[in-house]
């Protein structure tokens, strides 16, 4: 195991791939007991697995590392869950203007479309600086809106290396963003 940790603090795919396959089944049923949702449950643990990827140097080996990435996994759930509160109490706190709420049109102007129009080619863009894999997952994923099972079939690779590339993608497409924000 502790091979498999210090592989991927060195960039090893395939001890990644590893750790994932793994701890998957352990930090999934986890979020699934206390979320109830398949979906929610397999968001959080992928986002779970990311930052405790992103994080691995902090890893103390003296704990057991499933322990590690339970508690990574506690701790964004419990974040997600405040924002949900929050975000729930500040539509329930607003005042209400029966009025003006009537007479809002949401629909977006022509403004707001030729905004969208330069943020998806901006976006584009980057994700044209990707790695063909990256962006044929990126645009499965996020375009074409396919289940990760539905990826794994369609790419003829297993599920737990889809996911790996899906973070890898993402966290590559954020710098490239990031990059192109500062320039």
């Amino acid at each position: 195991m502790q091979e498999w940790i210090e592989a991927a603090k060195q960039g090893d795919q395939k001890a990644y791939s590893a750790l994932l396959d793994q701890f998957w089944p352990a930090v999934y049923g986890f979020q699934l007991k206390r979320t109830e949702d398949e979906t929610e449950a397999e968001d959080i643990a992928i986002q779970s697995f990311s930052k405790a990827f992103d994080q691995l140097e902090q890893y103390d080996p003296n704990f057991a590392f499933q322990t590690w990435l339970i508690a990574i996994s506690k701790n964004l759930q419990i974040d997600l869950l405040r924002k949900k509160k929050s975000r729930l109490l500040d539509e329930i706190e607003l005042p209400v203007n029966s009025q003006a709420d009537r007479v809002l049109d949401e629909t977006p102007t022509a403004e707001d479309l030729i905004i969208q129009q330069q943020n998806l080619k901006k976006l584009l863009g980057c994700i044209k600086q990707l790695k063909p894999a990256y962006q044929e997952v990126i645009q499965l994923r996020y375009f074409q809106e396919l289940p990760y099972k539905d990826i794994a079939v369609q790419l003829n690779e297993s599920l737990s290396s889809v996911k790996v590339k899906l973070l890898r993608a993402k966290r590559l497409l954020a710098e490239i963003i990031r990059l192109e924000a500062e320039n």
